[in-house]
């Protein structure tokens, strides 16, 4: 830490801002890697805290704060010229709030720099189990980014016939041969996707969880059973897009009686703890396989994010803000 003492207790601290709001795909020069200074020391009049961040969670959805929102949204935008900010593991500094103290271990939402003062502290969730990876806080432990490998996992505990697609033929294996989906298929290879799913699914669909969009929920539409569920958790074929694709099989959902509803994570957090209960038991002994992407520096924030787009990443997209 010498090295980044500037004078009067401050430090030198790194940060990814956003420039501008962004329109199509995201591009590296989006984003600006700079440096800032930050007090080591909160003021006594302070209730929050200072925390030096560990890990940065980096996940598609960010990409819809990029743009400049136009309609109601559960998320608010980046604000360009701020840094962006998302979930992270993060070790305390510095508190001025009485349920945290210098050296807790949290996770919670936080920004894209080394040191972050939260003045929300009671959104953060101390760690208490630190005989796992820190970087699961920000994924398995919190049931976000990359996302499917774990609901494969879910529902071959619970008995089901699981497929999953995948982007690569890396990533295909991957699903079949770590993390024990019966099946998966490559969807960039598929000439046709109606035609893929039949051929995975003779008797049709029960349960689709719904992360893509576009022509992947319109081809599973028409091949959902009577009485079928679809669970919506996002969309990434459709955040880079001005105008939306629309979806042209819909009435499927009426011939079909089908249940689609939507989910976001934080209408579940009143059953985070009974979530580790589960959770934490099934990692250690190995019932559940977790693939992260550590990408190593902050500096390496932006190219991960884009990368998201292009499926670089295998597995969760992490971010370890110092190099490991």
């Amino acid at each position: 830490m010498a090295a980044n003492v500037i004078d009067g207790g401050q430090v030198r601290n790194k940060q990814v801002l956003l420039k501008d709001f962004v329109t199509g795909f995201p591009k590296e020069s989006d984003m600006l890697f700079t440096t800032s200074s930050v007090n080591m020391k909160l003021p006594e009049d302070s209730n929050g805290v200072l925390v030096k961040n560990l890990y940065l969670s980096c996940d598609p959805y960010m990409r819809i704060r990029m743009s400049k929102l136009l309609r109601p949204s559960y998320i608010d935008s980046f604000q360009p010229g701020s840094p962006i900010n998302g979930m992270g593991v993060s070790e305390v500094i510095d508190s001025k709030y009485q349920n945290l103290s210098k050296g807790d271990l949290v996770c919670g939402r936080t920004r894209w720099e080394e040191y972050s003062v939260i003045n929300s502290p009671e959104s953060l969730f101390k760690i208490q189990h630190k005989d796992i990876p820190l970087s699961y806080y920000i994924g398995i432990l919190a049931a976000s980014g990359a996302v499917g490998q774990l609901v494969g996992q879910f529902a071959k505990l619970m008995g089901c016939y699981v497929v999953g697609s995948a982007g690569s033929k890396e990533k295909v294996d991957l699903l079949k041969s770590k993390l024990g989906f019966d099946e998966a298929f490559n969807y960039k290879e598929e000439t046709d996707l109606d035609a893929a799913l039949k051929r995975h699914f003779p008797g049709g669909i029960d349960i689709y969880f719904e992360n893509v969009g576009g022509k992947m929920l319109d081809a599973v539409l028409l091949n959902m059973r009577i009485h079928g569920r679809i669970a919506v958790c996002g969309m990434i074929s459709q955040y880079n897009l001005e105008e939306p694709q629309g979806v042209h099989s819909l009435m499927n959902l009426v011939y079909k009686r089908i249940r689609m509803e939507g989910l976001l994570s934080f209408d579940y957090y009143h059953l985070y703890t009974k979530f580790l209960e589960m959770m934490i038991p099934q990692i250690k002994e190995g019932k559940i396989v977790y693939v992260e992407d550590i990408a190593q520096g902050l500096e390496s924030g932006p190219s991960a994010l884009v990368g998201l787009f292009s499926g670089r990443n295998v597995g969760k997209q992490v971010i370890a803000v110092a190099p490991q």
